[in-house]
C-alpha cells in the first residue's frame, strides 16, 4: 500500500529500489541531511512511521529501523505516545547544504557521476580520521608489547571501518545466509583474535556482495542515469539560505503536507 501510494505523488522522499544504495539508507541520509543543516530544527517532531513510509514508498518497518538508527546514533528521541523528535542538543550547520551543493554542481559540470563523489567523500574522510589517529600514537613514549598490542588492534579497527564504507554501498547485495560480523561497542575492547574475526567476516561479506552486484549492473546503472537526471534538475535551484535547494523544498513539501 505505502508503495502504491507514493507512486501516484511524486515526493522529496521517496526512494529508489534499483539504487545501489538500500531504501533504508538513501532514506536515513536524507533524514540525517535535513538534521545536520538545521533543516529539522532541534525539538522538532518528524512524520509518524506511516506517514513517511507512504512518501518514502517503504514499508513501515523500514522507517520503524531508520527512525531507531537515527536514535541509536543520538539525532532523535521517540516519548511513547508523542512520537519521535529531534534531539534537543543538536547543533545545525547550515553551510553544510551550500557546500554540498557546490560540489555537486562541480561534479556535474565535469560530467562526473555523483555517486562516485559520494564514495571519495566517505573515503577521505575515513583516511583523515586514520591520519589523526596515527599523529595521536607518534606522541605516545617508546613501545612496550602492550602498546604494540593496542596498535595492532588500531590497525584492524581501521580496517574494519573502512570494509564497513565498503560494504554499505552493498547492503542490498548481500546473500541472506551470510554471517554477521559482531557488533563492537565502546563498552567492549576486543582482543585480537575478537577483532581479526570481525574482519575476515566482514571481508566474506564485502566479496560476496560484490558478486552479487555484477549480476544486476545494467539495472544499476539505468538507475544512476535516471538520478543523474534529477540531480540537474535538482541543482538548478536557489541557494539553501534564500530557502531554495533540494532540502529546502523538501521541508517545504513536508510542511505543506503537514
Amino acid at each position: 500500500m505505502a508503495q502504491q501510494a507514493a507512486a501516484n505523488e511524486a515526493t522529496p522522499f521517496s526512494t529508489d529500489s534499483a539504487a545501489e544504495l538500500p531504501v533504508g539508507v538513501q532514506l536515513s541520509w536524507r533524514l540525517r541531511a535535513l538534521i545536520a543543516t538545521g533543516r529539522l530544527a532541534a525539538g522538532e517532531r518528524l512524520p509518524s512511521f506511516r506517514q513517511l513510509a507512504g512518501w518514502a514508498g517503504v514499508n513501515v518497518n523500514t522507517v520503524r529501523a531508520v527512525y531507531a538508527g537515527l536514535e541509536e546514533a543520538g539525532l532523535v528521541v521517540s516519548r511513547q505516545g508523542q512520537g519521535t523528535f529531534v534531539g534537543e542538543q543538536i547543533e545545525p550547520a547550515p553551510e553544510l547544504e551550500e557546500i554540498a551543493g557546490e560540489a555537486l554542481r562541480r561534479t556535474l559540470e565535469a560530467g562526473l557521476d555523483p555517486s562516485d563523489l559520494i564514495v571519495v567523500t566517505a573515503a577521505c574522510a575515513s583516511m583523515s580520521e586514520e591520519e589523526a589517529a596515527a599523529e595521536v600514537d607518534a606522541d605516545l613514549p617508546g613501545l612496550s608489547e602492550e602498546s604494540e598490542a593496542i596498535e595492532v588492534r588500531h590497525e584492524l579497527r581501521r580496517q574494519i571501518a573502512r570494509l564497513e564504507i565498503e560494504l554499505a554501498a552493498y547492503t542490498r547485495d548481500l546473500p541472506a545466509d551470510m554471517p554477521t560480523a559482531a557488533r563492537l561497542t565502546k563498552a567492549h575492547i576486543a582482543g585480537v583474535e575478537e577483532l581479526e574475526q570481525t574482519r575476515d567476516t566482514l571481508i566474506a561479506q564485502l566479496s560476496a556482495a560484490q558478486r552479487a552486484a555484477e549480476a544486476r549492473a545494467k539495472e544499476v546503472g539505468e538507475a544512476r542515469a535516471r538520478r543523474k537526471a534529477q540531480l540537474v534538475e535538482e541543482s538548478s535551484g536557489t541557494s539553501p539560505r534564500s530557502g531554495g535547494g533540494p532540502l529546502g523544498r523538501a521541508m517545504s513539501w513536508w510542511r505543506a503536507k503537514s
